[in-house]
């Protein structure tokens, strides 16, 4: 009788383990992964970006205009120079 006694509180306590384990990784460890991911796909958007209008003005220096295809039948075309202002301006 003993016996069942401490396995069934053994198999309670594993049972509550579990649980807390669950409940651990459901409100900390996957909200933290998440946002974790989230941050880096932000960063790798924002330098996207950045690295976009980089090669855009690079182009625009080197040859004076730019293509940017929108969609599968149109070009865009940027023209223009690409001088510092002066201040007297």
């Amino acid at each position: 009788m003993a016996d069942k006694s401490k396995l069934t509180i053994r198999i309670l306590i594993l049972i509550i383990a579990l649980l807390a384990l669950a409940v651990l990784y459901a409100f900390v460890i996957r909200p933290t992964v998440s946002g974790f991911v989230m941050n880096k796909q932000i960063d790798a958007y924002n330098q996207g970006q950045t690295d976009l209008l980089n090669n855009i003005l690079v182009q625009l220096q080197q040859t004076g205009n730019a293509q940017i295809s929108v969609g599968d039948e149109y070009t865009l075309t940027l023209t223009g120079r690409l001088d510092p202002v002066s201040p007297s301006q």
